[in-house]
């Protein structure tokens, strides 16, 4: 696909940064985009390589047609592109900024360490989709008489009530929060992806038919009983919001706080909302002026650093359990699957500290209020080495080791004994759905994304929406034209 030998002939290029001293000082997107033809040149490094990895299961969870829409890009035939791409997901744009690309880890080129860009194209193909208007609402031409109630507006709720919209249902989609995107709105701060691209998702959804009900909370405000009497399906896709506890003593002094309360503040008031928000505690958290430790060392902790150093952080360190990564992993061992080595996300290079094989012991503080953190470093076994105390100065603290499972105050505890739930082994709870057809134990209730599979990636909370669609789609038609 492609250029026969653009891989021999282009190096591979990804779109460029800001400087980190431009980019803190807003929270708007600083990437800059690629020209076309430059888009092009990458396009055609993509080769014909016989099994495309980039496909899946190891690459894509979505299986998007990688090799295909490269080739088209290459070749100038953008629409085409677009058609492509959407026909395996529904929002390109979305993933095109904040997936990590496990395809570009499967990329036969990435064995010479230089991966087509696929990421990169990605991004252009949907953004060049709404430039030249080849984006718009796909309405039913046949509606079925059938309704379908979605819980939850994050990507697998979006993207199953665009599905079930477009096989003809009448569906209606619950958000608990003000507004539709679910973490993707309130979770992921705007300077990796602004939220107006969901904006047009949601103007796009609304002329297909999806009806929205934002500022409900489903299970308080409506009863789940009341939806399962009132609709043909309910899908459920509550996402993963409940922090995983840290069991570290002083969580409770001034100063300490969960990762996402964090989060979410900031992108209401980038979002000009008010930062009430159900669920998250109300106290304004701002970094300004302080210093800034931060627990954890996935991408919730480094959201929690770009956030920290713009709204003028003095200092920010981070803390990682796990050892450093070597810079460079065995390609012949974990290749074409996702490799375990040194990363280091656009808001670490921004001026984070990062500690690396260091536990946090103990937050500590003087008349309730935080001023530093205990630690210690650990052997490979992650056990406390004796004699390796050391405290950092801290003014804020923030929590971010994952999340073990949805918010229990609504819709779970009307459910509470009629719905079949699973604890593993870290404590985290889900919906229990197979993923064939991702039905509940509850007659007419479906479940999908992080609420059945835990904490994951937005490509696979896509891929289980379009795929509890499909599932659904069947259930009440007998047959379905949805792809799997």
């Amino acid at each position: 696909m492609g250029k026969v030998t653009g891989f021999l002939e282009i190096d591979r290029q990804v779109a460029k940064y800001q400087p980190a001293s431009d980019r803190i000082r807003h929270f708007r997107e600083f990437t800059i985009p690629m020209s076309d033809p430059e888009v092009q040149k990458q396009a055609a490094r993509c080769m014909d390589c016989g099994i495309p990895y980039c496909h899946g299961p190891t690459g894509c969870p979505v299986h998007n047609q990688i090799p295909d829409w490269n080739d088209l890009v290459y070749n100038n035939n953008w629409e085409q592109a677009i058609h492509n791409l959407h026909s395996t997901n529904n929002f390109p744009e979305f993933t095109g900024r904040v997936c990590p690309a496990p395809c570009e880890e499967a990329c036969t080129l990435n064995l010479e360490d230089a991966p087509v860009a696929i990421k990169t194209v990605e991004q252009a193909i949907a953004d060049k989709a709404y430039e030249l208007g080849f984006i718009r609402p796909q309405p039913a031409t046949v509606h079925t008489g059938k309704k379908v109630a979605i819980i939850g507006s994050g990507p697998a709720g979006m993207a199953a009530a665009q599905q079930l919209g477009r096989a003809g249902h009448d569906v209606h989609l619950y958000e608990r929060e003000s507004k539709a995107g679910g973490l993707l709105r309130y979770g992921i701060p705007d300077f990796k992806m602004e939220k107006n691209f969901i904006d047009r998702r949601v103007e796009q959804m609304k002329g297909e038919g999806v009806t929205f009900h934002c500022g409900v909370n489903v299970g308080v405000d409506v009863k789940m009983e009341q939806l399962l009497a009132d609709y043909d399906a309910v899908l459920y896709c509550g996402g993963s919001e409940t922090p995983r506890e840290a069991g570290i003593p002083g969580t409770t002094l001034a100063g300490v706080h969960d990762a996402m309360p964090y989060l979410v503040q900031q992108n209401r008031r980038v979002g000009r909302e008010n930062i009430d928000s159900v669920g998250w505690p109300a106290d304004p958290i701002l970094a300004g002026g302080k210093h800034i430790v931060v627990v954890g060392g996935g991408d919730t902790a480094s959201d929690c650093v770009g956030t920290a150093f713009r709204q003028g952080a003095v200092k920010v360190t981070q803390l990682d359990i796990r050892p450093q990564p070597p810079e460079k992993e065995d390609k012949l061992a974990v290749w074409p699957f996702w490799a375990t080595k040194m990363r280091t996300s656009s808001s670490q290079a921004e001026g984070a500290v990062r500690e690396f094989q260091v536990a946090t012991l103990e937050f500590i503080g003087e008349d309730g209020v935080l001023t530093g953190v205990k630690c210690c470093e650990v052997d490979e076994r992650r056990k406390p080495i004796a004699g390796t105390e050391f405290v950092i100065r801290a003014d804020l603290a923030f929590i971010a080791i994952g999340f073990r499972g949805p918010f229990t105050d609504s819709v779970l505890k009307e459910l509470d004994g009629k719905l079949t739930l699973n604890t593993d082994r870290r404590g985290s709870t889900n919906v229990v759905a197979n993923d064939k057809d991702y039905k509940t134990s509850i007659d007419k209730l479906w479940t999908a994304g992080d609420i059945r599979r835990g904490q994951s990636l937005v490509v696979w909370a896509i891929r289980e929406g379009r795929q509890a669609a499909r599932a659904i789609d069947e259930a009440l038609m007998g047959s379905t034209v949805l792809p799997n």
